[in-house]
């Protein structure tokens, strides 16, 4: 068992009657079964064939704060440029792990946007009915952050509501605990017939490492419409594990986007099941890292119903000696017939010490269906190069036109454009070129 395991279970006997829910017995409940499996299995290592590629040793050695305190200093002009100042949103902003009611604005009549921590105590019945349901147990981070989650957003759509203007969620990390382990949690119900838009982004604003260990659980009911957006642009010594797990209901249509630029280590798992006939289940993602950078993604799509379609799309631009690792896979049960399923992962290495491990499977137990899966490696087209040079178009500028078109199509079911907009200006500042030539 390592020291950062050693600590954790320390430091759970410590806060268990402190955290949020400790009055609630289903919930203390829970938490101590989460603890006791991690205790059991502790952090996975190369060997587990999950984690084979990606070793988590470099970020599990730093001795990290586990119970944080937020940290007032924070002013509006510290997070603006993270947050879509073009929109008027609703935000959720919590430091180091605690929300910041002074620099959030989430108050409306209608929707249940508020914290985790406080849906605890005024909908307890529904935090019972729905925590622990979508997040598999016996998963290490999950069960990790089941033991110790004390904040995060808490998004309750009612039938038939739209929310008027997206939601904002922005998780920021200071220096105010030194080297920090934090760890949130998302609840996200949608009911039936419902509509809303999520933004999501973890960032540390300190000099300081940090590891956060996050987890959201996306409920789509009957028909409803999910589009949710995950921004990662984080610092060199910010390390994150995302876990999202989405449950699908008969007619419902959820997209989820991951867009992955910067991080120490990040690791993304991805879980959709389907469990209703005439689902959509749509994933985008694009990573640019350069020199040190590892990112990770692991995506499972569980067809357990007929009539159901999925489409998976994975763009990687890898630079310098970075590392990305895409470990896709498709499930169709014998009873999901006529399921339609299409999974792609593109990569461009533009650096010989570039790396990537990809790994697209198909798991299919029905015969009536439509699926296909595939990858593809490589480096620039030197004929295509050769073309735009021949116009007169500098090398340097040329590669990145060419990049930043292989990438751009990831984001086409982007539906906030003040979003792809601000996505767009990343890549293109990220393969260094001119965003207004570009376009």
């Amino acid at each position: 068992m390592t020291d950062l395991a050693q600590d954790l279970l320390s430091s759970f006997l410590v806060a268990e009657s402190q955290l949020n829910g400790s009055r609630n017995l289903g919930v203390v409940s829970l938490r101590k079964k989460a603890m006791d499996r991690f205790e059991q299995q502790g952090f996975p290592t190369t060997r587990d064939e999950e984690w084979k590629y990606t070793n988590l040793k470099p970020v599990l050695k730093q001795d990290y704060r586990i119970l944080l305190k937020g940290d007032d200093a924070v002013s509006f002009a510290d997070i603006k440029k993270y947050l879509l100042s073009d929109l008027d949103t609703y935000k959720l902003v919590f430091i180091n792990g605690k929300y910041s009611s002074w620099l959030s604005e989430s108050t409306h009549q209608s929707f249940d946007i508020c914290t985790f921590a406080a849906a605890l105590n005024k909908y307890p019945e529904v935090i019972g009915d729905y925590l622990g349901k979508a997040a598999p147990e016996g998963t290490t981070f999950v069960d990790l952050n089941t033991a110790f989650e004390d904040d995060g957003a808490f998004v309750r759509i009612k039938r038939n509501q739209t929310v008027d203007k997206p939601i904002e969620i922005l998780y920021l990390t200071t220096d105010e605990n030194g080297p920090a382990f934090a760890q949130n949690r998302n609840l996200i119900i949608v009911e039936q017939n419902a509509e809303v838009q999520i933004v999501e982004r973890h960032q540390n604003i300190g000099t300081q490492p940090n590891f956060t260990n996050f987890v959201s659980e996306v409920f789509a009911a009957v028909d409803a419409r999910v589009s949710y957006y995950k921004v990662q642009n984080d610092a060199l010594h910010a390390s994150l594990v995302d876990n999202t797990h989405v449950v699908q209901e008969r007619g419902s249509n959820v997209h989820v986007g991951t867009y992955s630029f910067g991080g120490k280590l990040v690791r993304n798992n991805l879980h959709f099941y389907a469990d209703g006939e005439h689902t959509e289940s749509h994933m985008d993602g694009v990573t640019i890292i350069d020199d040190g950078q590892t990112v990770d993604h692991h995506t499972l799509v569980d067809h357990r119903e007929p009539n159901c379609y999925s489409r998976e799309l994975y763009k990687g631009i890898y630079l310098g000696n970075s590392h990305g690792v895409f470990n896709g896979k498709v499930m169709v049960r014998q009873k999901a017939q006529k399921t339609n399923a299409f999974q792609q992962n593109d990569n461009i290495l533009l650096s010989e010490r570039a790396k990537v491990d990809t790994k697209p499977q198909l798991e299919i137990f029905a015969d009536d269906v439509k699926c296909s899966h595939g990858c593809t490696i490589g480096q620039l087209d030197k004929n295509a190069l050769f073309y735009l040079r021949s116009r007169g178009i500098p090398k340097k500028e040329a590669e990145g036109l060419m990049t930043y078109a292989f990438a751009s199509d990831a984001l086409e079911y982007v539906k906030i454009p003040q979003l792809e907009k601000r996505l767009n200006r990343v890549i293109a500042d990220k393969l260094g070129i001119n965003l207004e030539f570009a376009l």
